[in-house]
């Protein structure tokens, strides 16, 4: 005889503190083409604090890293001047 559980709803909402490694509680900058590309395509983009992996969450939802910050503030604005 077979018997059924029903499991209580659990919380889906990231857990931030801990457990899935620093580069997992950030949300990363990289290519904003190479990102929708991935999102289409399934092939991993590169961050630019190195980090590789396929998007597939609301990167609102996650703090900026702070390495890829500190690169893209670093970078030129690209202004011509």
């Amino acid at each position: 005889m077979s018997s059924t559980k029903i499991l209580p709803e659990s919380d889906v909402t990231p857990n931030l503190s801990h457990g899935d490694g620093d580069h997992e509680r950030f949300s990363h900058y990289a290519d904003a083409n190479k990102i929708t590309e991935s999102y289409v395509t399934g092939i991993p983009v590169r961050a630019l604090c190195g980090k590789v992996w396929t998007p597939s969450r609301d990167p609102k939802k996650y703090p900026v890293c702070p390495e890829c910050k500190e690169i893209y503030e670093g970078l030129p604005s690209g202004d011509d001047e």
